[in-house]
């Protein structure tokens, strides 16, 4: 039995939600009976999108409260002090996840730990693996930067942001398109695209097909953004697709498919196998490190994340890299500053 912190949500009276810090106890962690959960000590989390939406209440996210937040999470094994690494299944949805200063998760959740430092794992968090996993699809079909240009949608959010800085470390000329374009355009030339352009470049139109402008792209926002980006990719070309802030629906026609070619990639961060996510990790650590985005992040504690969650919800993150530091408490200072 260990007494940890945790930043909980809960049920008010009124019907509304709300975060706070409290103190717990292993052995209310879920697992408890289960021979293979592994109970880790965390060191840092980041923050997500859903992580937003669960401490906002969204019983599509979170079914059951009090409930702890988190989707990623980095720290050691308790029993042998090992570093891991663990994001998506069920973790910070339904499972308390990594706003807690420890977690219990099935042996199967849990990845190798292949940063220098615990940190840096979260920097990247689903995110940045979701990012690793798009590219690395259209790698997969053969894209190649002698093709033609790659377009990144939502170019400012957290995957979209992480896109563009590989793609462009792995030597294609990214087009970032994104509703911030003007504000954030010196911030996107930063990360390495080649040319900004607003949202109003997908703008729905009612033809079939469009001039093929890009060879091939990530889309991170779905919905008739997606549909009309199908229509602007080279014959052969590729589109991988992982968001759907934009909606749900897809209002295409075949014609994409069957005159040109193009592929439409679904990419899963959440529920891959162990495996897949292990060998994106390992190569987040290495080859396809992207400085730019390490450098920009910022350091919280338990004690800011409901100002920062509440920033998420109003799209005001500009794709921030925001990790939650455990060992920050309020009145201590990080390095990192936040424009929030």
């Amino acid at each position: 039995m260990t007494s940890y912190q945790a930043w909980r949500v809960t049920q008010q009276d009124d019907g509304s939600f709300k975060g706070s810090e409290q103190t717990l106890d292993t052995d209310d962690l879920p697992h408890k009976d289960d021979s293979n959960g592994v109970l880790i000590r965390v060191s840092h989390s980041s923050l997500n999108y859903k992580d937003a939406l669960s401490a906002s209440g969204n019983k599509g996210v979170t079914r059951k409260f009090p409930h702890t937040p988190g989707i990623d999470a980095v720290g050691t094994t308790v029993q042998d002090n090992t570093p891991v690494l663990i994001t998506g299944y069920n973790l910070g949805m339904n499972t308390d996840g990594g706003y807690g200063e420890y977690i219990r998760v099935p042996p199967g959740w849990i990845a190798t730990q292949p940063f220098a430092q615990p940190r840096v794992a979260m920097i990247y968090g689903t995110a940045g693996l979701t990012a690793g996993l798009c590219v690395q699809k259209l790698l997969q079909m053969g894209a190649d930067p002698s093709q033609g240009p790659v377009a990144v949608t939502g170019a400012t959010g957290a995957v979209g942001s992480v896109a563009v800085e590989l793609l462009s470390k792995l030597g294609f000329d990214v087009v970032a398109i994104s509703g911030k374009a003007g504000a954030q355009k010196d911030a996107l030339l930063h990360l390495g695209a080649k040319q900004v352009v607003g949202r109003d470049a997908l703008d729905t139109t009612k033809k079939p097909m469009l001039k093929p402008l890009f060879a091939n792209a990530v889309d991170t926002v779905g919905g008739s953004p997606l549909a009309e980006l199908l229509k602007q990719i080279q014959p052969g070309g590729s589109v991988a697709c992982c968001g759907l802030v934009a909606g749900m629906g897809l209002e295409t026609t075949v014609l994409p498919f069957i005159l040109r070619g193009v592929n439409l990639l679904g990419v899963d961060s959440v529920e891959i196998p162990l495996a897949q996510k292990q060998a994106v990790w390992e190569k987040l650590a290495g080859e396809w490190a992207c400085p730019k985005t390490e450098a920009s992040a910022v350091d919280i504690g338990r004690h800011q994340l409901d100002d920062y969650l509440k920033a998420f919800l109003k799209g005001e993150s500009s794709g921030k890299k925001i990790v939650l530091d455990h060992s920050l408490t309020e009145g201590a200072t990080s390095d990192a500053k936040s424009n929030l």
